[in-house]
């Protein structure tokens, strides 16, 4: 367990019920707390109630804009709350995103985005990252 992740709690949503599951056992297992929910509407309810550390938003999920869409209410309510995006659209689309400029970030509202399938380790280390910078 690292010191970043003592007593952080990690938002996941996702309708992926094995990436939410998987991703949320590893994620207790490194010692966060996490708070999941399995589409948009459902983290909506529950931002309303806790307030996570940082985020991990699936794109395409029962709106096909679904993750920028949560991703744009989060930082509206919680503006200091890292969010990462995780997305299969470039390989399902063919259609590439990036949230790596200012310009970027600035209409997709995410501080990371990663393309599935994603590592563990990966993912691991951007939130320790991004948590270490709040």
């Amino acid at each position: 367990m690292s010191k970043v992740s003592q007593n952080k709690k990690v938002l996941i949503v996702d309708d992926d019920i094995d990436f939410l599951i998987q991703t949320e056992t590893r994620l207790k297992n490194a010692g966060f707390e996490v708070l999941k929910a399995e589409s948009q509407k459902e983290a909506e309810e529950l931002l309303k109630k806790k307030k996570p550390d940082i985020a991990i938003l699936d794109l395409m999920m029962e709106h096909v804009d679904a993750g920028f869409s949560l991703s744009y209410y989060i930082k509206k309510i919680y503006p200091d709350v890292p969010v990462i995006i995780v997305t299969a659209v470039t390989s399902e689309t063919g259609m590439d995103f990036d949230a790596s400029t200012e310009e970027e970030k600035s209409w997709i509202k995410a501080d990371v985005l990663l393309q599935k399938p994603i590592r563990f380790e990966q993912l691991l280390r951007e939130i320790n990252r991004l948590l270490e910078k709040k």
